[in-house]
């Protein structure tokens, strides 16, 4: 397998074989597909350029999955790492305020609340510093 320009590792027959019944078997996420086909064709001693085409990603991608698999083995370079994300705006306590605010008679003049109405009053009632109607409405969603 090629990495960088005059680096060369191999895979062992048993990763290869691993990599093999990968593609052949059961259901993985394309990504994780595309790296196995990439490490296999590398292991192969094609040039990066025609792996990047052959498989559809970048030469990067290449070069960064072969990296991963010499200085880290095959299941670092197969699976992402974890993705962090944001923390949620509303915990527990502001997501029960949002739907009792919902499910709540609306205010004088109004058929119904909206989700910038309940943004607007989860800021008021200090729940959050700020949020947008759009996270509201997420959160509802997800308490349905």
């Amino acid at each position: 397998m090629t990495y960088g320009k005059k680096k060369r590792t191999y895979c062992p027959d048993e990763q290869r074989e691993t990599l093999k019944s990968l593609l052949n078997k059961g259901r993985h996420s394309a990504r994780k597909l595309k790296r196995a086909r990439i490490l296999l064709m590398s292991d192969q001693q094609k040039k990066g350029k025609e792996v990047s085409e052959t498989v559809g990603v970048s030469l990067q991608t290449v070069y960064n999955v072969c990296k991963r698999f010499a200085r880290e083995g095959l299941e670092t370079a197969l699976n992402e790492k974890p993705r962090p994300g944001a923390t949620p705006k509303l915990d527990a306590r502001g997501e029960g305020c949002a739907m009792a605010l919902a499910c709540s008679e609306a205010p004088e003049g109004r058929a119904h609340w909206t989700m910038q109405m309940i943004a607007d009053k989860l800021v008021e009632l200090e729940y959050v510093d700020s949020i947008s109607d759009e996270t509201v409405r997420l959160h509802l969603k997800k308490k349905r």
